[in-house]
């Protein structure tokens, strides 16, 4: 079965959950392994406009389920620039490390379904059998203990339908293969738990960057195989410094300034293709409602990356590629 198109939001029963059919729900879930960087404030503006355009809500989640990746502090120092620049959020904050109840549950109703089986080979493995996992442990019915966990891939999307980049096409390799949902070092797998999330979030809209396109597609597939309504999905250009190499805290980006908000703020909102008049705000809030009142998402740039120099604290220089 292959699913060309995300299921629109209205007719996808979020009313079921709790949440009115017509109430815009967006969220801006960070990884809390490291400040805010430039990168991270574009992803945070662009899903922050796109809910307070519409009068909806945003919500922010910590995926900090990596428990490995996760640095002491960071949760609260990304809530705090959060603060700084203005974008107030909506509801508590979600802490994934706190819903392992909730992912073994659903974990649990996908075993007993039989789809999900456990896997044991390694990456060198996979990598030596041409780099993509060709389902290889699907019928050798492994225990379940100390191994990974893949589920089924009854639902492959080839492609889907991007709110900002248009028709995207998935290469069959990775739309079929049988992915890990349960990593053999026990924890959930961000593919599972961000469905999980977003389903029991009622969340109707995600914005978020480009990096992300090709993971949409098994995203999709899961809320298809769990029957949940699908949310749209929008995926804005990724900041990076080269091409290829994006803005991370991995990549050691520097952390955004919270002491002097404004000239990030301005710079990101060119990035997004905004040109706000610089000497027209003195603060952040009066920013922030001009460009809710002035934002399109057709008018967001279509790019999948687009490079950034920093010149100055205030200057930035945009490279689409």
């Amino acid at each position: 079965m292959q699913i060309s198109q995300a299921i629109h939001p209205e007719q996808s029963g979020h009313a079921a959950l709790g949440f009115p059919n017509n109430a815009y729900r967006g969220r801006f879930a960070p990884s809390p392994s490291g400040p805010l960087h430039f990168g991270s404030l574009v992803a945070a503006l662009a899903s922050y406009l796109d809910a307070k355009a519409q009068n909806g809500q945003w919500l922010v989640r910590m995926e900090d389920i990596d428990t490995p990746r996760v640095v002491p502090g960071a949760a609260d120092a990304i809530l705090t620039t959060l603060d700084a620049y203005g974008l107030h959020w909506d509801g508590p904050v979600v802490y994934q490390s706190q819903r392992h109840d909730l992912y073994q549950d659903v974990l649990a109703s996908l075993i007993s379904s039989n789809v999900v089986y456990a896997c044991t080979c390694t990456r060198k493995q996979i990598k030596a059998r041409g780099g993509y996992y060709d389902n290889h442990c699907r019928a050798a019915n492994h225990n379940f203990d100390n191994n990974a966990l893949r589920l089924k891939q009854n639902y492959p999307v080839v492609e889907f339908h991007d709110g900002l980049q248009g028709k995207v096409q998935i290469p069959d390799t990775i739309a079929q293969e049988d992915y890990i949902i349960k990593r053999r070092d026990g924890l959930f797998a961000y593919q599972l738990v961000v469905v999980v999330d977003d389903h029991e979030q009622g969340i109707t809209h995600v914005v978020r960057g480009a990096d992300l396109l090709e993971p949409t597609a098994r995203q999709l597939s899961l809320f298809k195989q769990l029957a949940y309504p699908t949310p749209l999905f929008t995926h804005v250009p990724l900041a990076v410094a080269n091409p290829g190499f994006k803005l991370s805290k991995q990549n050691h980006a520097p952390a955004i300034d919270n002491q002097n908000p404004l000239p990030a703020l301005i710079a990101a909102l060119e990035f997004l293709g905004f040109n706000p008049p610089k000497l027209q705000f003195d603060t952040i809030e009066a920013l922030l409602n001009w460009a809710i009142s002035n934002y399109q998402l057709t008018k967001l740039p279509n790019n999948k990356e687009i490079q950034v120099i920093q010149q100055s604290e205030a200057h930035y220089q945009f490279i689409p590629l």
